[in-house]
This record gives structure tokens, C-alpha cells and sequence, in this order.
């Protein structure tokens, strides 16, 4: 989903509801992707299955530098630029990093697709207060939003909640 909503600011589309009236030929243009992209896993992979099946046999040290070989294909085909490359390979060293250090990847990915949307929606609320910070403090809404982030950030922070937490995510 934030990749559609990355996807969609690029185009300088505004994500949310008033998508379906704004863009009617985009919204209904990709449910009918949706439906015909399933229909095609389906004619696809019945028959295939067997060879999905034995493709699970694979050992995983053949399996990953055959995946890391079409993704550097593929990054490269797109600009004919080996720098794509690297940027790939530097990447996916920075999330090999956070993989070890024990850091989620989803609240990383948000961050870089909500980010510039939440830095624009804060400039235009300080354009209209004429740079004044204690509107976020003096609206009922923006106060009760920030009261809110605090109290989980603070629940989140609390080292036996982070123990509960540990232990309701472990895999078994």
C-alpha cells in the first residue's frame, strides 16, 4: 500500500478516497488490473504447480546469488546504468545492517514514502499560521493527535512493554 501511495504522489496524484471521482480511469483501470493479473496466476500456476514444487527443493545458496542476478538484470535493463547497480548493492547492504541490528524495514519504507507528504501538509499548516508552532498545541484535534503519538511512544519506550511485545512476536 505505500508503495501505491509513493506510486500515485509521484503522479502527482492525491492518495485517498476522491481518488475514485478525481481519477475514475486510474481507480477502475486497476481493479481491472487486479482481476485480470489474478486470472492469469490462476491459468498460469495450475499448471505449473509441479515445477513450484520443485523449485522449493533448490538449496537456498543456489537460490539467492540466481535472485540477486535477475534483480541486478532487471535494475539495469530499466536506464542501461551501472550505477543503478550499486545503488542496489549499497541498499541492500544498509538492509542486510538493519536485519542484523533487529530493525523492521516496513516503518523505514513509511517513513521515506509518507515523509515528504507529512514535511509539505506541515509547511502549509505553519504558511496559514504564519509560522506560529502553538497551533499544534491550541487546536483541539492537533493537540489530542500529538497527546496520542506521545502516550504510544511512551507505551513503546517502557521496558516491560517491550518485553510483552518480544514475546508476542516471536516465531514458533
Amino acid at each position: 500500500m505505500a508503495l501505491m501511495v509513493g506510486a500515485m504522489t509521484i503522479h502527482n496524484i492525491q492518495p485517498g478516497p476522491q481518488v475514485m471521482t478525481s481519477n475514475p480511469e486510474l481507480f477502475w483501470g486497476l481493479i481491472a488490473s487486479m482481476w485480470i493479473g489474478n486470472a492469469m496466476l490462476i491459468i498460469l500456476n495450475l499448471p505449473l504447480i509441479g515445477i513450484w514444487i520443485k523449485l522449493l527443493s533448490v538449496p537456498y545458496r543456489w537460490l539467492f546469488p540466481a535472485i540477486v542476478l535477475f534483480c541486478a538484470i532487471g535494475v539495469y535493463s530499466t536506464n542501461n546504468n551501472t550505477f543503478d547497480i550499486w545503488m542496489v548493492a549499497i541498499f541492500g547492504f544498509i538492509g542486510y545492517v538493519f536485519i542484523k541490528l533487529g530493525m523492521e524495514p516496513a516503518p523505514l519504507l513509511l517513513g521515506f514514502i509518507l515523509g515528504p507528504m507529512m514535511e509539505e501538509n506541515l509547511r502549509r499548516a505553519l504558511l496559514l499560521s504564519r509560522g506560529d508552532w502553538s497551533v499544534f498545541l491550541t487546536r483541539g484535534l492537533s493537540l489530542s493527535l500529538l497527546l496520542v503519538a506521545v502516550a504510544l511512544l511512551a507505551v513503546v519506550m517502557l521496558p516491560s512493554m517491550k518485553k510483552k511485545r518480544e514475546e508476542a512476536f516471536v516465531e514458533e
